[in-house]
């Protein structure tokens, strides 16, 4: 069955402090945010009417705001409410949740002082993100390298640094690709389009943690898993030569969960027990029956 259009639906959607009708949530063409990409948002998932590391995901929501030169006027501990409520009028209970603030309409140009900012968050059905996850994706490499930071607030989930990974995603897909693995500005293994990547050599797992990633939710969690089961997590700079010498790779992120890559641009892996662990060990946390990260 094919989803009706996000615009749409049926339902409600939280903003500014209400309720209101799912199609009646629009914001004028003028918004600041429309225009200059400041918008900020999270990506929150429900699992059987619980919404895994929410306190994390509405701390990080203020924190990019804040990055990018403004405040939301809601507390953590409100915009976790809302986050709650929202999933409750919805009716669901496994879920993606999607709060989002920008900058309003008062004032158009690049200086942005007098607009009012604006808290919104609706909440649908997810699936998942790559169909027969386990048997593994296929990555190609990006044309597009992640920013330098001295260029632009890389530690911020902004609307507007997601620009190159929709160039990237749609690229991919057009070419038969699952999804594509970006380096950074130094030539570095960065990210993919919107998961955190990692490989393993033996019982260790190797991640990029360099100066432009975001601080992924479920990046962390998974090293603490895997920390958990005994395994060493090296935390470092990647180079793309050293790709061909690892035995599995998988991706991590809200939407992808954990996903074993079975290739990247003629690199072939082969999903094995480590990527079996951590899918089975995310599963059972985000779950409930992994109790570390209930709040």
């Amino acid at each position: 069955m094919i989803e009706k259009a996000y615009h749409d639906r049926d339902g409600q959607i939280w903003m500014d402090g209400e309720f209101l009708e799912w199609r009646d949530t629009k914001v004028h063409l003028l918004t600041h945010s429309l225009h200059y990409g400041a918008a900020v948002f999270e990506g929150d998932r429900a699992y059987g009417g619980e919404i895994f590391r929410l306190a994390d995901h509405s701390t990080r929501l203020k924190k990019s705001a804040n990055l990018l030169g403004y405040d939301i006027p809601y507390t953590r501990e409100e915009i976790d409410a809302a986050c709650k409520d929202t999933l409750a009028k919805s009716g669901l209970k496994d879920a993606y949740v999607r709060p989002v603030a920008w900058r309003g309409s008062e004032m158009m140009g690049v200086a942005s002082k007098n607009n009012t900012i604006h808290l919104a968050i609706a909440c649908w059905h997810w699936g998942s993100y790559f169909s027969d996850k386990m048997k593994g994706i296929r990555l190609c490499i990006s044309d597009w390298k992640r920013p330098d930071p001295a260029t632009a607030p890389c530690k911020s989930k902004a609307a507007g640094l997601y620009m190159i990974c929709t160039l990237a995603k749609d690229k991919a897909a057009a070419t038969g690709w699952d999804d594509a693995l970006m380096f950074d500005y130094r030539g570095r293994v960065a990210e993919c389009t919107g998961a955190h990547i990692f490989f393993v050599k033996g019982d260790e797992l190797h991640t990029p943690t360099n100066d432009i990633l975001l601080e992924g939710i479920t990046h962390d969690s998974v090293i603490k898993l895997a920390q958990a089961r005994g395994y060493k997590v090296f935390k470092r700079d990647i180079m793309p030569d050293e790709m061909k010498d690892f035995d599995e790779c998988f991706v991590v992120g809200t939407a992808a969960e954990v996903t074993p890559v079975r290739e990247i641009d003629g690199i072939h892996y082969t999903p094995g027990k480590i990527c079996e662990a951590m899918v089975m060990d995310y599963d059972d946390a985000v779950n409930g029956r992994i109790t570390m990260f209930k709040p």
